[in-house]
């Protein structure tokens, strides 16, 4: 089975951009991204300890959900191949005439996808529909959309320890995309230093993602101080939606700063950032570590 061992320790690379500078702030982006090939992001986070329990239980086979283009599914293929482990991906949507880079990776890895439609995906926690998946695939561990359960949390906290700050005096900022907010809790209950967790939600409509983190934190038991909130105004019309303003910020921002981001999570989040240092939301002169969770798939 792989282990941290065979992972990159992620860097915290300074983020040089006049506009920034211009307003004293420091920023720095921990690059998940490069921490593997194709596992990367906080995506090996959260599927370590899933896979672990798979191993515990004796489970020979891990099956999960995501959607065409999930790269939870491309990185749950790479590491059950890597680990010895059959693996099957739940795709939401109809099975398409050419499979995508995402889907065609998956399958390469051994990956047996299966395709539902939208609404009998919806159902994927029912204990009815994963005993009909039972039934066709014999037993497997599951491991939720995005492997965002407690264990992705527990994997998640570990990355706290790779943020290191710099300045004493100056307000200390993390920010990060949420789709679920696994990463956020994880990352909230393990920290200890003075400062604030800022999530950008990419999901459009109320927010739902505040209530869930309070819930997993309570199970934690986490008796963390740290001060978290969800900006919920930067998703840009949705999950994967995009717009020719978001696309022109990330090419303007990668062309500034040489640090290439996507539209879906990582670019919505610097969009955010830096209307909130615009506004005044984030203080000027204040310290901050974003991160990069990954979603590029550069390398499959």
């Amino acid at each position: 089975m792989l282990a941290d061992s065979d992972f990159s320790t992620p860097v915290l690379d300074a983020v040089v951009d006049p506009i920034l500078r211009a307003r004293g702030i420091q920023l720095r982006m921990l690059r998940l991204d490069r921490i593997h090939p194709q596992i990367s992001g906080n995506k090996w986070f959260k599927l370590k300890h899933n896979l672990l329990a798979a191993r515990a239980q004796s489970a020979r086979t891990v099956l999960s959900f995501g959607g065409a283009y999930s790269n939870h599914l491309v990185a749950l293929a790479a590491v059950s191949k890597a680990s010895g482990l059959r693996s099957i991906g739940i795709v939401r949507g109809e099975a398409p005439k050419v499979l995508n880079r995402a889907l065609r990776f998956a399958e390469q890895q051994g990956m047996a996808l299966h395709y539902v439609s939208r609404s009998d995906y919806r159902n994927k926690e029912d204990p009815e529909f994963i005993r009909a998946l039972e039934q066709r695939f014999g037993p497997f561990y599951t491991i939720p959309e995005g492997g965002s359960n407690l264990l992705g949390i527990k994997g998640c906290a570990e990355i706290a320890a790779h943020l290191h700050w710099r300045y004493e005096t100056a307000p200390r900022y993390v920010l990060m995309a949420c789709g679920t907010a696994a990463t956020l809790t994880g990352i909230v209950s393990a920290l200890t230093s003075n400062c604030e967790v800022i999530g950008v939600s990419v999901l459009k409509g109320p927010d739902t993602l505040s209530p869930q983190v309070d819930a997993w934190l309570e199970q934690l038991g986490s008796a963390s101080e740290c001060r978290w909130s969800i900006n919920t105004q930067y998703h840009h019309g949705g999950y994967g939606k995009t717009n020719p303003a978001l696309n022109h910020f990330i090419d303007a921002f990668e062309a500034r700063t040489g640090i290439p981001v996507e539209p879906v999570y990582t670019g919505k989040m610097m969009w955010g950032l830096y209307k909130m240092i615009e506004s005044g939301e984030i203080a000027h002169g204040a310290e901050i570590i974003a991160l990069h969770t990954g979603g590029l798939i550069q390398n499959i």
